[in-house]
């Protein structure tokens, strides 16, 4: 791959191995692909609550929709505040807002996806009733600190892990310290069934709120019995994979740290101490001051022709929707730089092997500094 006119690599997701084709005939022969209600939901339900050590697993149809259901479980309605990161998914602002609310914006700390404390108490107001905080990109939100501050003030945290299922902070899974978790089962997702999602709590008055609106006489939010059936066996792949992923993002962030044109955001002993283990759906690398967004673009389209999945990465909240859509705190300059920036390579490069991680980040280089010289 060092040869930029090598044979593309195969990152080609989701995999289909002999699990999930164990899996597809089995529902063949039972039937319980077609039911309304059957096995697979209620041990996917049983494993996902004895992995994050929480009393209540309701499952749902998608991440985006889970952020909905964790708002109103608080539940949070017309009036209220909503505190986030200007770095983060869209669909969490939308969420804010098709709720009722108003989503408050804070910054991210500098070079990373990870909300930055140090203006919360200029953004708590009394009209706060949940702040919404994501692990993006293998970085873990301060979400142990978060809830210390805002259990003292009643409020409560909305923990998006739909992008690190399995990893561990601080000993626990991500999405079990918060006060209600999100996880999304996206056709991208290191756990996919093509879509989907789950909430995970042990707060008994959030989990019934959930109930109460999603219970219409039918689910309203339904994942099925065959979206259930595949995501179990990935379930137990998951600490594997992840332990395989984490170790290519030491080797790519090796690789790639020594020079200053494209550097990983996290270095190789940042995301590996003692009782932490993140989760890759995506790495992010930092692009140097002398590139724009225009930039980011044509490096993503010609690492493709390589068969790299390397993106520009998720735009700031505040660049991309009307300011009258929220109240923005401090200049929020940490995440416009990494609107400018950010870019984001897919879990599947991290699938690959040793010898073609180091022909990868050569090939990365190498089509960096063509850009540069």
């Amino acid at each position: 791959m060092s040869d930029i006119n090598s044979q593309p690599i195969n990152t080609a997701w989701p995999i289909t191995d002999d699990a999930i084709r164990a899996v597809f005939e089995s529902m063949m022969a039972d039937g319980s692909w077609g039911r309304y209600h059957g096995p697979h939901c209620a041990r996917l339900q049983e494993e996902l609550g004895q992995m994050h050590g929480v009393e209540y697993v309701m499952l749902c149809s998608s991440g985006t929709s889970a952020v909905e259901l964790a708002l109103r479980s608080v539940p949070v309605s017309a009036g209220d505040e909503v505190i986030l990161a200007a770095y983060d998914f869209k669909a969490n602002l939308i969420n804010v807002l098709t709720v009722g609310a108003t989503p408050v914006l804070v910054d991210v700390l500098p070079g990373q996806p990870v909300m930055d404390l140090k203006n919360l108490d200029d953004a708590i107001t009394e009209r706060t009733k949940a702040i919404v905080v994501s692990h993006l990109h293998g970085h873990f939100a301060p979400i142990v600190e978060l809830r210390n501050i805002a259990g003292v003030r009643g409020i409560a945290v909305i923990e998006d892990a739909c992008q690190s299922p399995g990893a561990i902070i601080a000993g626990q899974r991500a999405g079990s310290p918060g006060d209600i978790g999100v996880l999304s089962f996206g056709g991208s997702k290191l756990l996919t069934s093509g879509r989907g999602g789950a909430l995970l709590t042990s707060n008994a008055a959030m989990a019934q709120r959930i109930k109460l609106y999603t219970q219409r006489g039918n689910e309203a939010y339904p994942l099925s019995e065959m979206q259930a059936a595949v995501l179990l066996p990935q379930l137990q792949q998951l600490d594997a994979r992840n332990a395989a992923r984490q170790i290519r993002a030491v080797q790519l962030a090796n690789c790639l740290s020594p020079q200053s044109v494209l550097k990983p955001t996290l270095t190789a002993d940042e995301f590996i101490p003692e009782l932490t283990r993140p989760a890759f759906y995506k790495f992010g690398l930092i692009l140097s001051g002398q590139f724009d967004s225009p930039d980011r673009e044509q490096l993503s389209a010609e690492a493709r022709k390589l068969g790299i999945p390397l993106d520009p990465a998720l735009p700031a909240l505040h660049l991309t929707h009307s300011s009258r859509r929220f109240r923005a705190v401090g200049d929020l300059i940490n995440a416009q730089n990494l609107h400018t920036r950010l870019m984001t390579l897919h879990h599947t490069a991290l699938l690959q092997s040793e010898s073609e991680i180091d022909e990868m980040a050569a090939a990365l280089l190498k089509l960096v500094n063509s850009r540069v010289s």
